[in-house]
């Protein structure tokens, strides 16, 4: 491998993955995290099998299982009329050593890659630095860090900017983040309440529609996670209090005793993505280069997918294998997928959810039931929903 160093801003799932899959394909990477330690996102919980497929080479995914549920089963539901349609995974058994989605933790894997990439010795983790500004030339490109002890610049051949929705590398490079934010906000509620002991048959992701208050009901290994649509016009201090939340969930499951509130945040959903993937010497990846909303589980998985198809072909290139213009193709692939999968996908997700008019539920409802009844039908659904059709949209891309 020809000598290179690749920098890559931000500590999240997709930095950690790229910097993973280079340094074992003999690559020196500089890894740059704003925050003191690894962050624990409690967003992200759903890992689909292809991104499980892609981790276990690594000595990732069996890690997660163990810590995880799997969650054979999906649902849709309606808060009015129950269970709609059940979507079998195992049904993919023959293409994935995954059937299933893994309802596990976000920052169980970022946890388990620092713990692999902190004594690697091609890998260099640097917590507290923020990545201030990027800059390039023809020969190498420049990145501003803030430190504990002042400003600092760090030089690299390539720079993989995943430093989130906010990402200071795409501003830096005067790069375009198109697309529009939801009046609604999105109220994620966790409590330790088993609903699975309430509802008939429920399964661990449950996509729950209804025309006033829609929700998403997702387990992780102990607890229960609940999503809300929230409207504009209230306050951040009347949706997160304690009588609101309460008011929530006993609307979605009337009983006797208050709910033991774990956790609660309140967060902006976005379906954006950036105007271009690459610039030179610098390549956007996960948030940084789209992001939309979480009906689909699909942003943190897309962001996973991002990342192995860049490093696979920052390793082509710095081996003198393949020229600069394969990372061309790396945009070509992922931009054209998260438009076309990721985000079409996830903006439909909830337009169906969230659907009013009462003849047209009726319509979806029936054609979730026919979906879900015919083997060839189901299959087709689930790899869409799996997001492999997105992957094999991808590699059909010249």
């Amino acid at each position: 491998m020809a000598k290179a160093k690749v920098l890559v801003a931000g500590a999240g799932p997709v930095g950690l993955v790229s910097a993973m899959v280079l340094a074992e394909a003999g690559v020196d990477v500089e890894v740059f995290e704003r925050n003191a330690d690894v962050m624990e996102d409690l967003r992200a919980s759903t890992f689909h099998p292809p991104t499980l497929d892609m981790l276990a080479p690594y000595g990732i995914s069996d890690v997660l299982v163990a810590s995880g549920l799997k969650a054979r089963m999906t649902q849709q539901r309606d808060r009015r009329k129950g269970l709609i349609a059940e979507f079998d995974l195992e049904c993919l058994a023959g293409s994935t050593g995954y059937p299933f989605r893994l309802q596990c933790e976000q920052w169980k894997l970022n946890a388990e890659l620092v713990r692999k990439l902190e004594s690697h010795p091609r890998v260099t983790l640097r917590f507290g630095c923020a990545v201030e500004a990027a800059r390039q030339d023809e020969q190498a490109v420049t990145i501003r860090i803030r430190t504990a002890g002042g400003m600092e610049d760090v030089r690299g051949d390539y720079l993989i900017g995943a430093d989130g929705a906010w990402s200071t590398v795409r501003r830096s490079l005067g790069i375009e983040f198109e697309g529009y934010t939801y009046p609604e906000r999105f109220l994620v509620v966790s409590t330790d309440f088993p609903f699975e002991s309430h509802f008939d048959n429920l399964s661990w992701v449950n996509y729950v529609s209804d025309p006033d208050e829609w929700c998403v009901m997702l387990k992780v290994p102990s607890l229960w996670r609940v999503l809300f649509p929230t409207a504009e016009h209230e306050s951040d201090e009347h949706v997160l209090s304690d009588e609101v939340i309460e008011a929530r969930l006993q609307g979605l499951l009337p009983r006797a005793g208050a709910y033991e509130i774990v956790h609660r945040t309140l967060y902006k959903v976005h379906q954006r993505v950036a105007s271009r993937f690459r610039l030179g010497r610098v390549m956007l990846a996960g948030d940084a280069a789209h992001i939309n909303n979480p009906l689909g589980g699909m942003g943190m998985n897309g962001g996973v997918h991002d990342a192995f198809n860049l490093a696979a072909k920052l390793i082509e290139v710095i081996a003198g294998r393949a020229p600069d213009s394969l990372l061309d193709q790396y945009e070509r692939q992922r931009r054209t997928v998260a438009i076309e999968y990721i985000n079409a996908n996830t903006a439909r997700n909830k337009q169906l959810i969230e659907e009013r008019d009462e003849s047209v539920r009726s319509r979806i409802h029936a054609e979730l039931r026919a979906t879900a009844a015919d083997p060839e039908t189901a299959l087709a659904y689930i790899r869409k929903t799996s997001m492999f059709d997105a992957l094999e949209r991808a590699g059909s891309i010249a």
